[in-house]
């Protein structure tokens, strides 16, 4: 099985009455870890509760955290989260947190290059140059890269994005973030299909996925196109949703599946994170089907 790494963000999602970990790269990775028995995770927290907090549910989840840099600096990172009547969220994200600062270690430069066969990586982490820096001197190496857009507020450039979809081989975005891409890179009517076929075109990516919320997603790969919807009742929040569908995505991507299995799987599987609160199950039996199927 194929051995994954995320960079980025770890942070706990602030809610109005609790708190709950999070951050896109640690989502995703815990569930390839549940999925696939394998998972790293490079980032960095604050030496402080939080942090503590964040390094001891890793490492209770089976998870190293080697990798995880402590910062005595700055303060772990932390997002405000409101939820509207659907269950969808709106996120407030402190700036200058720790993970803005992850710096280059002999650590992470021997997981990448050793014992990586595909970087995770999203855009919220490359905000402040020291992250970004790091993360892009690894790139062009001999491994696959896969890209979750995942934009928070205003935390993105065209540089950085440039350079990300540059670099990916595979890349998961939302239905507003391929109007956002298709507005800085294309220069025609924006199209779902015809948009998103031309940014693979335009940077080499081999798939690329839109997901479209209730609506479902698709994936494009090469010349093939599938679309795929989950019907999903009784959701209590949307949190980590993108996360789960990312998690099997990529799976998927890196061993060749059929472009269908790899829709239909990551669609149910984020619908079921969708009936939990919070994004990250309490109980391992909602990884037992998907388990089957990939193994």
């Amino acid at each position: 099985m194929k051995k994954i790494t995320a960079f980025g963000e770890i942070l706990f999602d602030i809610y109005p009455n609790s708190k709950n970990l999070g951050g896109a790269p640690l989502n995703f990775i815990y569930h390839i870890n549940k999925l696939i028995g394998f998972g790293r995770i490079i980032s960095r927290v604050g030496n402080d509760p939080l942090g503590r907090e964040a390094v001891e549910f890793v490492e209770s989840q089976g998870l190293s955290a080697d990798t995880i840099q402590i910062d005595t600096n700055n303060l772990t990172g932390a997002a405000m989260i409101s939820l509207d009547e659907k269950g969808v969220p709106s996120f407030s994200i402190e700036k200058n947190r720790a993970y803005d600062f992850i710096n280059i270690s002999d650590d992470i430069r021997d997981l990448i290059m050793s014992d990586t066969d595909c970087l995770y990586f999203g855009t919220l982490a490359q905000r402040n140059t020291v992250s970004r820096t790091t993360l892009q001197s690894f790139f062009n190496k001999a491994i696959k890269y896969f890209y979750d857009v995942n934009i928070r507020q205003n935390y993105y450039t065209e540089e950085i994005l440039f350079q990300s979809l540059e670099n990916a081989n595979a890349i998961k975005l939302n239905l507003d973030e391929l109007k956002l891409l298709h507005k800085i890179f294309l220069e025609r009517d924006f199209s779902l299909h015809t948009s998103s076929k031309l940014l693979m075109k335009k940077f080499g990516i081999d798939m690329l996925a839109v997901t479209k919320g209730a609506d479902g997603s698709v994936l494009f790969r090469g010349e093939e196109t599938d679309e795929y919807k989950s019907e999903v009742q009784n959701v209590i929040d949307t949190v980590g949703a993108g996360d789960a569908f990312t998690s099997i995505l990529c799976i998927g991507y890196l061993n060749n599946w059929d472009l269908n299995k790899i829709n239909r799987l990551a669609n149910e599987f984020a619908a079921e994170i969708c009936l939990i609160n919070g994004a990250l199950p309490k109980d391992d039996k909602i990884y037992e089907r998907y388990k089957v199927e990939i193994l």
